[in-house]
């Protein structure tokens, strides 16, 4: 069994990541942290970070990422508040995870600033 978060690079990705390593430690399984973030992303205690491949849309990194690993009983993902009209006009990844992975998915707010 393994978590596989969806990190971003914004205090989504950030909250998703921490919240995730916490799901892990509570049910003893690993997880796996898929770096979304245009940068590095250092490893937390009991995470293994994997990049994605350059070129490749965040979404479909964390749904080729679903599909190659069967093993993973959990995705974590970031949510943000957005506008009727935001939702409307524009696409968004936590959404199309929501829709379109074949696991459970447990989305994760940012603490208020």
């Amino acid at each position: 069994m393994t978590i596989l978060v969806a990190v971003t690079d914004d205090p989504q990705g950030t909250a998703a990541l921490d919240v995730a390593v916490a799901e892990g430690e509570r049910r003893a399984t690993g997880v796996v942290a898929l770096n979304l973030r245009a940068g590095p992303l250092a490893a937390p205690d009991g995470a293994t970070v994997v990049d994605r491949l350059l070129g490749v849309e965040d979404g479909d990194a964390v749904l080729e990422a679903l599909e190659s690993d069967a093993d993973v009983d959990l995705l974590v993902v970031g949510v943000r508040r957005r506008s009727p009209l935001g939702k409307a006009m524009l696409g968004d990844l936590a959404q199309r995870l929501l829709l379109e992975a074949d696991v459970p998915v447990l989305a994760v707010k940012s603490p208020a600033s």
